[in-house]
């Protein structure tokens, strides 16, 4: 029983370090106000569905906002509660990593730091979201989750398993663990990683959305197709990895770009597209 006793104190006086409150417990916190912070006002936008911005809207299709708002906000609770119960367990470990709060790094250091998590995330969550689909176990009980949504919103884009949302909380602390980053670069990161997880999902290409600034990365359009189509495009920022890793692109996503290119909305693309598939079927 002493030796029980020792383990117990031992385990639990980690958890009285401040460090695991500034870290681990904070940086969750911010993972899901900035979420929610993103993700509203795209929200609102889809469930007004104005006229004026139709044009814009991805999909030629109404939002599933009565089906899946409530749900997705339960999910969103459940699964950062599950997070909190695995942050606690896995401390003593993600202890060890090097993630501090000494001194901030200069500012071309910071953006170099950000621009290496951008791309060991995306690589990292490519296979791990193709593996997803690929599996056919993880496929059935795990993916499909997110996968009931096929005309997604902003809220829609933490509406998956709990076994999902784990793994890609953890491929996003992965970059900052392992070059032992300092705690507000983590945040700054955090932040820039919930914005793309609202924007995928936000469901129109908006001209003027600040994502468009971002090179390389096609905004909305990208993961909508994904979501529509259900397999390819699997990236999460960047879509250069389908097609260096076996052209696993989304065909209509690519015939959407053409049509970009061309100067038509995104509406007037999406008719083309589903007119075409009525033809040839």
């Amino acid at each position: 029983m002493e030796i029980v006793s020792y383990f117990l104190e031992t385990w639990s006086s980690f958890y009285q370090d401040p460090w695991f409150w500034q870290f681990p417990m904070t940086t969750l916190a911010i993972s899901a106000s900035i979420f929610l912070l993103f993700a509203l006002p795209w929200t609102l936008i889809a469930w007004k569905d104005p006229e004026s911005l139709r044009k814009y809207k991805i999909q030629d299709k109404a939002f599933e906002l009565d089906k899946f708002f409530w749900p997705s906000i339960g999910r969103m609770l459940i699964n950062n509660l599950i997070l909190v119960a695995l942050l606690i367990v896995s401390w003593p470990i993600i202890k060890l990593s090097g993630v501090h709060n000494g001194e901030l790094p200069v500012w071309y250091i910071i953006v170099a730091q950000i621009i290496f998590f951008i791309f060991m995330d995306d690589f990292l969550y490519y296979w791990m979201h193709r593996w997803f689909h690929e599996n056919k176990f993880l496929l059935k009980h795990v993916h499909s989750v997110h996968h009931r949504i096929r005309n997604t919103c902003g809220i829609n884009g933490n509406y998956m398993h709990w076994i999902e949302f784990s793994a890609t909380a953890t491929l996003m602390l992965l970059g900052p663990m392992l070059i032992g980053a300092h705690l507000y670069v983590v945040w700054i990161w955090v932040v820039i990683r919930q914005f793309e997880a609202v924007d995928g999902h936000a469901g129109y290409d908006i001209p003027w959305n600040p994502a468009h600034w971002l090179p390389l990365y096609e905004g909305p359009v990208y993961h909508d197709f994904h979501h529509a189509k259900f397999k390819g495009n699997y990236a999460g920022f960047l879509p250069y990895l389908d097609r260096f890793m076996g052209n696993t692109y989304v065909k209509e996503y690519l015939t959407y770009l053409k049509g970009k290119r061309l100067g038509l909305k995104p509406l007037e693309v999406a008719k083309g597209i589903k007119a075409k598939q009525t033809f040839e079927g």
